[in-house]
């Protein structure tokens, strides 16, 4: 069923479904849960889901702030969008004591400065956004730096995140400026660098980064570390690099929101995601480091030794996580405008 379909009914039907049968809404990102996990679910418990996908946080957001969240009962927003939106009343705490897998977590992920205790959201999976190249085309070397996406040789063949944040992101730290930078001065500066690179770019990519590099029509760009393993399972030319300024890196977490109809059944739907045997599941399906450290114990070492995936501790010191920029995202989303537009 073709994703606006799915959530036509979402917006539709809730009211139905809370009438008797037992029903759970999800929203999620492209590509980012295997069908066995779902299927595994409502088989254990009898809950039906309802399965939905967005492409950007900031698709989702707008969906949730419109309804206030009555059509969705678990949604997936990355940390800065979890503070976002546990700030503007969004979200409804989590009973941690209904959480019996909830101990199965890396504390390392825990308790952050975007839900401290995290009363608001459960870490699903974290990752990385780099450079992702084939290598037929490019030789390794030329993928070692964010600016050697502004090569000559890319005119028309780079794929880029279609990401507000990780666009701007990328020239920001070109221009040695944090990731999470607010100085409207320095965004502007960002803006120019990646004006600069729109020669090369072919094209913006939310729903499937990897497709451009497998179809041939992109040789080389900034993808997510899940979509480069995906890629690289199918095609093994497709290569993934942490550039040497340093990764963008990130977490996405588990919410309710706080008009959620099927609270009951939310909670046991990320319960079950908790399960470490999900967890790896999920992992080896999407290419991402799950949160949850005894899923991680249990992986084969192939797995667990996949640089893509879990990045060496040096890769993960030099980068640097999204945290939420306040009002400065209105300056963000001004020039992401402009950039799109051609202004």
């Amino acid at each position: 069923m073709k994703k606006w379909t799915v959530i036509l009914c979402l917006l539709l039907i809730p009211g139905l479904a809370s009438a008797g049968n037992r029903t759970l809404f999800v929203y999620n990102w492209t590509e980012y849960m295997p069908d066995e996990v779902l299927t595994a679910f409502e088989e254990k418990t009898g809950i039906k889901v309802v399965y939905a996908t967005y492409d950007s946080n900031e698709s989702m957001y707008a969906k949730v702030k419109l309804t206030r969240g009555k059509g969705y009962d678990v949604v997936f927003p990355s940390t800065y969008f979890v503070h976002k939106m546990r700030k503007e009343g969004l979200l409804s705490p989590i009973d941690h004591e209904r959480l019996a897998n909830f101990k199965h977590l890396d504390p390392v992920l825990l308790d952050k400065p975007y839900d401290p205790g995290n009363t608001y959201s459960i870490p699903y999976v974290w990752g990385s956004t780099a450079l992702a190249f084939n290598k037929d085309q490019v030789a390794p070397e030329k993928m070692r730096s964010w600016k050697d996406l502004w090569r000559p040789e890319f005119k028309n063949r780079l794929v880029m995140n279609d990401d507000v944040r990780e666009v701007l992101g990328v020239g920001l730290i070109i221009n040695g400026f944090s990731v999470n930078d607010t100085d409207p001065d320095h965004i502007r500066m960002a803006y120019e660098s990646i004006r600069s690179l729109m020669p090369n770019i072919r094209v913006f990519s939310g729903d499937s980064p990897k497709q451009p590099l497998l179809n041939l029509e992109a040789w080389a760009g900034m993808v997510w570390n899940g979509e480069a393993y995906m890629a690289a399972r199918e095609f093994p030319a497709i290569q993934y690099a942490y550039p040497e300024e340093g990764a963008i890196f990130w977490v996405d977490s588990m919410v309710i929101p706080k008009e959620a109809r099927n609270k009951k059944e939310a909670l046991a739907f990320i319960d079950f995601i908790l399960a470490p045997e999900n967890a790896l599941l999920v992992c080896e399906y999407i290419g991402y480091a799950p949160a949850n450290r005894t899923a991680v114990g249990m992986m084969p070492q192939a797995l667990k030794n996949n640089p893509t995936i879990f990045p060496d501790p040096e890769a993960v010191e030099k980068g640097e996580f999204q945290t939420d920029v306040g009002d400065a995202i209105l300056v963000y989303e001004r020039y992401w405008e402009r950039l799109k537009t051609g202004l």
